[in-house]
C-alpha cells in the first residue's frame, strides 16, 4: 500500500511527540524468551472477587447503557464518601466529581480545561510519562523541575520558586511518585502550598498511588492544606490500589467551575466511562478496602526485600515509601540508563526501565517495579547481582 504523504497530512504538534520511553523499551522485550520483566507498573493481583462479581451481575442484569456524562451517581457518591473518610475533605458528587477513563484521561482533561496557549506547566521530574505530552497537546509549555536524590526526590518550596515565571499557571504534583516511590510529607506540602498561594498557581495532584504508602502514616494530600482545595484538581483511580488496570476507570474532584469544563470536554470526546466498570468500582469502594490493605502489606514485603538485596550487592538506592517502584542508582558503572538496562536485558534476561524514560533527571537510575511475585523478584535479583558483579570486574 502506498505510504500517505504531504506537508499538511499530520498535526505538527502531535507528530513531534516522542513515544513513551517505557513502551519503546518493552517492544524489545516482547520479542525475547525467558525474560523476567520488572518494568510494567501493573499489580500482579487479580481484581478482588467482590468487584468481579458486581461486574458479572450488572452484565447479567443488562446494565449496559450509558451513564450520565459525569458518571454513575452511585459511584460519584461513593468516591466522595471515600475521600471524606480518607482525607477529611468534602466534595459535592454532583458538581465536583467526574468519572473518567482511567486517571490518564483526567490528566488530559485537566490540562485542556485550564491551559491557554503559552501557559507554563511546572512538572517535577522524574515523573510519569504522560504529563509533558498532554501539556503540549493542550498548547501549554512544560517546564521540568529536576528533583534531587539528596531530598529523597521530594519537591521543595525553593525548587518550585526557582522555576516560576509570569507565565506559570499550573503545578503538577505527582506523589506518591512514579518512578521514584517518593512521598511528600505534610510539612513539604505546606511549604509548597504557601508558594502556590503567593503566586496564584493551580495544582494538578495525581494521587493514583495514595493507598500504597509505607510510612506507617496515612497519605497526605495538598487538598488538606488550607486554601488549596479550591485551586487543586485531585486525580485518582482504581487501577493501582484495587488492581483494576483493565477496567479503565479513574476520577477527579475539584472546583465546580473547573470540573464543569472538564466534563464538557469529556462529553464530546468520550461520552461516559464504561458502565460496567463504574458499577464494579462502586463495589470496590464499598467492600474491598481490606483487600487493598492486604495487597499493600504484600507490596511492602517485596519493597523491603529489594532494598535489603540492593544493600547486600552495594547498589545505592534511597528508601521509597510509596507506589510500587524502587529507583536504584547505577551511575558508578559509567553507563547511561538505557545502556545499563539494555545490557541487563541482553545478558541476563531481566527487563527494567531506564530512568531517563521519566525525564532527563532520571538519567543514572533504573526503575524496578515490585508489582510482581517474590519468586520473580528473587530470580531477577540473582540475575541482576551477576550483571553488577561482571560490570565491577568480577567473574
Amino acid at each position: 500500500m502506498k505510504e500517505l504523504s504531504g506537508r499538511n497530512l499530520l498535526s505538527k504538534k502531535a507528530d513531534s511527540l516522542k513515544p513513551s520511553g517505557i513502551r519503546k523499551f518493552f517492544d524489545i522485550v516482547a520479542e525475547m524468551d525467558d525474560v523476567v520483566s520488572l518494568g510494567v507498573g501493573e499489580p500482579d493481583f487479580d481484581t478482588p472477587w467482590a468487584v468481579r462479581d458486581e461486574g458479572i451481575y450488572t452484565l447479567e442484569r443488562g446494565k449496559t447503557f450509558y451513564t450520565s456524562n459525569a458518571g454513575l451517581r452511585e459511584l460519584r457518591e461513593e468516591i466522595c464518601r471515600f475521600l471524606k473518610k480518607r482525607l477529611g475533605v468534602g466534595y459535592d458528587p454532583v458538581q465536583e466529581c467526574l468519572v473518567t477513563v482511567g486517571g490518564s484521561e483526567a490528566i488530559d482533561l485537566a490540562f485542556r480545561a485550564l491551559l491557554n496557549p503559552g501557559d507554563e506547566v511546572l512538572i517535577p521530574e522524574p515523573c510519569y510519562v504522560s504529563y509533558t505530552p498532554c501539556a503540549i497537546l493542550a498548547d501549554g509549555v512544560p517546564v521540568p523541575i529536576p528533583l534531587q536524590e539528596k531530598n529523597e526526590f521530594r519537591l521543595t518550596a525553593s525548587e518550585l520558586e526557582e522555576h516560576i515565571t509570569d507565565r506559570t499557571k499550573l503545578l503538577v504534583l505527582p506523589f506518591p511518585n512514579n518512578p521514584t516511590g517518593a512521598v511528600m510529607r505534610r510539612e513539604d506540602l505546606e511549604a509548597v502550598a504557601k508558594v502556590c498561594l503567593e503566586h496564584d498557581l493551580y495544582v494538578l495532584s495525581d494521587e493514583i498511588y495514595s493507598e500504597l504508602t509505607y510510612t506507617g502514616e496515612d497519605h497526605v494530600s495538598i487538598v488538606q492544606i488550607p486554601g488549596m482545595r479550591e485551586r487543586t484538581i485531585l486525580i485518582n483511580g482504581f487501577s493501582k490500589a484495587f488492581a483494576m488496570t483493565g477496567w479503565r476507570l479513574g476520577y477527579c474532584c475539584g472546583s465546580s467551575r473547573i470540573l464543569s469544563v472538564m466534563t464538557k470536554i469529556h462529553q464530546f470526546a468520550i461520552m461516559c466511562a464504561p458502565t460496567n466498570s463504574q458499577y464494579a468500582a462502586a463495589a470496590a469502594l464499598r467492600d474491598c478496602y481490606p483487600e487493598v490493605l492486604k495487597m499493600r502489606e504484600a507490596y511492602d514485603q517485596r519493597r523491603r526485600f529489594l532494598l535489603h538485596s540492593f544493600r547486600k550487592m552495594g547498589l545505592p538506592c534511597f528508601e521509597p515509601f510509596g507506589a510500587f517502584y524502587v529507583f536504584p542508582c547505577i551511575k558508578e558503572f559509567g553507563m547511561t540508563s538505557e545502556e545499563f538496562a539494555t545490557g541487563l536485558l541482553k545478558e541476563q534476561r531481566v527487563a527494567v526501565v531506564p530512568g531517563d524514560a521519566f525525564g532527563q533527571s532520571g538519567e543514572g537510575y533504573i526503575r524496578i517495579s515490585y508489582a510482581y511475585s517474590l519468586d520473580a523478584l528473587k530470580e531477577a535479583v540473582g540475575r541482576l547481582e551477576k550483571y553488577v558483579a561482571k560490570l565491577r570486574g568480577g567473574s
